[in-house]
């Protein structure tokens, strides 16, 4: 029979670690080959901010990537990216991408679960009561 003091105490509740969280903003993804290519984009679409892809062709579009369908080669994969400013939907081919960069500022950067728990202790160790989960400014 486990004591009723050990369930109460979070210190001795099991802590699964989250998914490592990788702060992308800024950074400029080299899509040297395939492999480099699908990761990146699967970057792209877990990173909560805008990126650019920039086509071969010279092109570019800026906006946040919703959606990815990984087919067997790279004409078969596509990302889906609503472009800043627009409700418009685009589907764009990896074969398509030279150049990913991570331009937009990632909304959940520092917003994970261990990240609050940090802040609850740190409030808890200063006296603080009543102590609330809050959305945090996105500014």
């Amino acid at each position: 029979m486990s004591n009723v003091s050990e369930v109460s105490d979070p210190d001795a509740v099991e802590v699964a670690a989250g998914r490592e969280h990788e702060n992308l903003q800024g950074w400029i993804a080299q899509l040297a080959n395939e492999t480099d290519t699908r990761d990146a984009l699967e970057k792209a679409f877990d990173y909560r901010g805008d990126v650019t892809l920039v086509r071969k062709d010279g092109t570019s579009i800026e906006g946040y990537v919703f959606d990815r369908h990984t087919g067997a080669s790279l004409a078969d994969s596509f990302v889906r990216i609503i472009p800043v400013g627009q409700r418009t939907r685009v589907s764009i081919p990896y074969a398509e991408i030279a150049t990913l960069k991570f331009t937009g500022k990632d909304t959940a950067a520092g917003k994970s679960f261990e990240s609050w728990i940090k802040k609850y202790w740190a409030k808890k160790a200063a006296g603080e009561t009543n102590i609330q989960i809050e959305p945090e400014n996105l500014d």
